[in-house]
């Protein structure tokens, strides 16, 4: 069985609560060890009136202690929620666990504590000088993000062919998609042949590139880029388990709106393997007694043995 260490996330947050109830759950299908010292996890428990359940491992050191504030952005609530995340990466760094699963952060909380990163994938990036991938969704669709949070306004001049072209030959090597990539166009009708915009020539340059280097031909690794307004309706999404957007929006509102609730986030291109829900720390809820839906974590974990 895989041993699977669980960043903890914001504990002013909903990660704790989804931890303890869904630890019997994780537990058949990996060994978790959860990166929260008991201190902080007895303080949760009790906050949520949720037993610890006897074999829940944690690890000691993780940050400094403090007090939990239910729904509420504080420094050191973001300060432990980034320690939480960095042991359980030295954890897979040095091979004590097989993949990393991270439960939901706040970044806003991590900006309080100081810390340089935007999130999860922007620490990643910088620990192990990869560009790693951004994908998520769930076994019916996934969708990887060329660019991510960064404005719109800055997104067509992102947009250029050896970046891109490495980014499809990367997400092609780790993915493994087993079927042809719906590569997504930038402009409105995919430019109507340069009417709308030009951008398409530039990614079917890049597509080109990428198909010829990877020199697969089981069958046509890419689509050419499609009209992203059709690109995600019934008809043409049968055809497709793989997406890549050009930017944030573009690619995950359509995806939110069909599979919100089972999504994941997944970080490709690493040494290690990382999983992570798709969602927030949901503050309006935490701390409530409100049941939680657990279908994105239970996708995160099992992504990790499949």
């Amino acid at each position: 069985m895989k041993r699977v260490a669980i960043s903890i996330g914001d504990l002013n947050g909903i990660g704790i609560q989804l931890a303890l109830e869904n630890h019997n759950a994780v537990s058949q299908l990996v060994t978790p060890i959860y990166c929260i010292d008991k201190s902080m996890l007895e303080e949760a428990s009790k906050r949520l009136n949720i037993s610890i359940p006897n074999d829940f491992k944690t690890i000691e050191n993780i940050a400094p202690s403090f007090e939990i504030e239910a729904g509420v952005v504080t420094k050191e609530s973001g300060r432990y929620a980034y320690g939480s995340f960095v042991k359980a990466v030295e954890l897979a760094k040095s091979k004590e666990v097989d993949a990393i699963c991270t439960l939901p952060i706040h970044k806003k909380a991590w900006e309080k504590a100081g810390l340089r990163y935007v999130g999860h994938t922007d620490a990643l990036r910088d620990f192990f000088n990869a560009k790693a991938i951004m994908m998520l969704g769930c076994e019916k669709m996934y969708v990887a993000l060329f660019t991510e949070h960064i404005p719109l306004k800055d997104v067509a001049s992102s947009i250029n062919e050896k970046d891109l072209t490495q980014f499809l030959i990367d997400f092609y090597h780790t993915a493994k998609p087993k079927s042809t990539v719906a590569i997504l166009g930038l402009n409105p009708h995919a430019g109507d042949d340069g009417v709308l915009g030009d951008e398409e020539k530039i990614i079917q340059k890049a597509v080109d590139n990428a198909t010829s280097i990877l020199k697969e031909e089981s069958f046509p690794l890419f689509t050419a880029p499609l009209v992203p307004d059709v690109a995600f309706t019934p008809n043409v999404r049968k055809n497709y388990t793989h997406y890549i957007a050009m930017y944030h929006d573009q690619g995950l509102a359509p995806l939110k709106a069909i599979y919100f609730d089972e999504g994941i986030n997944v970080s490709l291109n690493l040494p290690i393997l990382r999983t992570s829900v798709d969602h927030g720390t949901a503050f309006d809820i935490a701390y409530k007694g409100v049941k939680l839906n657990n279908l994105s974590y239970i996708n995160a974990i099992k992504y990790i043995i499949n």
